[in-house]
């Protein structure tokens, strides 16, 4: 395991989360980096959910389900990133993975083949 995951656990529908997420002992710092949060829920495929280029600071590329609730961010220096998730709703439950991918353009930020290093993932249940 490459990257290490965690934040996740058990809320309530409207409630927030914040998934972290590390690379110990690897510096992906460099703007040639891009880091990307997936998930899957049960008995369907691993899907985008949001990603980050150093290269373009703070701006993030989201999938159209999590857009205007999540934020991803990042500290390129601290190799991690971070999954604000707020107005949680049951349909996000899934394991959250985390993953970084190399030299990315715009077009592939949502093809998972394009990333070379995951994280075991970290489980997100909303559910009242």
């Amino acid at each position: 395991v490459q990257l290490q995951a965690s934040g996740g656990g058990l809320v309530q529908p409207g409630a927030s989360l914040r998934l972290s997420c590390a690379a110990p002992g690897r510096d992906f710092s460099s703007l040639e980096y891009t880091w990307a949060w997936f998930r899957q829920a049960p008995e369907k495929e691993r899907e985008f959910v949001a990603a980050i280029r150093w290269r373009d600071g703070r701006r993030g590329s989201y999938a159209d389900s999590v857009q205007g609730r999540f934020t991803i961010s990042g500290d390129n220096a601290k190799s991690m990133v971070y999954l604000q998730m707020n107005s949680l709703k049951p349909e996000d439950t899934a394991v959250y993975y985390c993953a970084v991918g190399r030299s990315l353009i715009s077009s592939s930020l949502r093809d998972q083949r394009r990333y070379a290093y995951w994280g075991q993932g970290t489980q997100v249940t909303v559910s009242s």
